[in-house]
């Protein structure tokens, strides 16, 4: 009975395991596929969620065959059963993006943040709809996410700046 009981629980954490590294795979997956979409830029924020097979996609994009191009892909991965889309598609707006320009050059012309700007899809997104930017991504410490926030604030025509940089080093 013992040796009958340590099978199926040896069984229960392989196939645990199996399926965490499943997911893990899926995920890298994902992150990959999106990623390397032709039109990903810093304007546009792609997110993504697991739930076993089934993905969510979210964030916002410049261009509607991005938000289409990243469903597709995603549908395409091994494993992947289910793709639901809620990818936001940014109005089209000449102020809207004159403003993208105009933080691009503010942050990533800024000394202390320039260093991100060498990255095929740098690491800080600027989304910016109606007039309202939202900064998304990761910055090595505190002080870095700060200055971002502060640079967007200061273009002209900017309504106001939701600073949703996450930091990697808590100085």
């Amino acid at each position: 009975m013992n040796g009958t009981f340590l099978k199926l629980a040896a069984a229960a954490l392989l196939a645990v395991g199996a399926t965490a590294a499943d997911a893990d795979r899926l995920a890298r997956q994902v992150r990959h596929e999106l990623v390397m979409l032709p039109y990903y830029s810093v304007f546009d924020n792609l997110t993504y969620k697991l739930d076993g097979a089934r993905v969510k996609l979210g964030g916002q994009v410049t261009r509607p065959t991005l938000r289409s191009g990243a469903e597709r892909v995603v549908k395409r991965i091994e494993g992947i059963a289910e793709v639901v889309n809620e990818i936001e598609v940014l109005p089209v707006s000449h102020n809207d993006d004159r403003i993208r320009a105009a933080v691009y050059r503010a942050i990533y012309y800024q000394p202390v943040l320039s260093r991100y700007s060498f990255q095929s899809v740098p690491p800080i997104h600027i989304v910016v709809k109606n007039g309202d930017v939202t900064l998304e991504g990761v910055v090595g410490v505190e002080a870095e996410k700060n200055i971002a926030e502060a640079q967007a604030n200061g273009v002209a025509g900017v309504f106001s700046v939701m600073n949703n940089l996450a930091v990697e080093n808590r100085e």
